[in-house]
C-alpha cells in the first residue's frame, strides 16, 4: 500500500465545533478503511498546520477519493502528500 501524508488545518467551521475533533477524527479512520485504506497515525500539532495525518491508500485514486470525502465534510483543508520510504526512492531512482 502506497503511504500519504495529509497536512491539514481547521476551517472556521472546524474551529467552532473544535471539541468534536476527535471523533471527526475517528469518522475519518472508518470513511478510510470504507476506501480499503487506513490511517496509521495523527497529531494534532502547533504550527502552521493543526494535523498531520499519516494513511495508508491502494492507490493515488483511491486515496483522493478518500480524502475527498473527508474534507467536503467543511472542518478541514490542506494538502495530501504521496510518501516514499527510502527503500521506494532507490527503487525509484533504479
Amino acid at each position: 500500500m502506497a503511504t500519504y501524508i495529509s497536512l491539514l488545518k481547521f476551517t472556521q467551521k472546524g474551529m467552532e465545533a473544535i471539541r468534536e475533533s476527535p471523533a471527526r477524527l475517528a469518522a475519518a479512520a472508518k470513511v478510510f478503511e470504507e476506501h480499503g485504506g487506513s490511517l496509521k497515525n495523527a497529531w494534532y500539532t502547533m504550527g502552521q498546520y493543526d494535523i498531520v495525518v499519516v494513511a495508508e491508500f491502494p492507490s493515488d485514486e483511491v486515496a483522493t477519493s478518500a480524502m475527498l470525502a473527508t474534507v467536503s465534510r467543511g472542518n478541514v483543508q490542506g494538502e495530501t502528500l504521496r510518501g516514499f520510504t527510502a527503500q521506494e526512492f532507490q527503487k525509484l531512482l533504479s
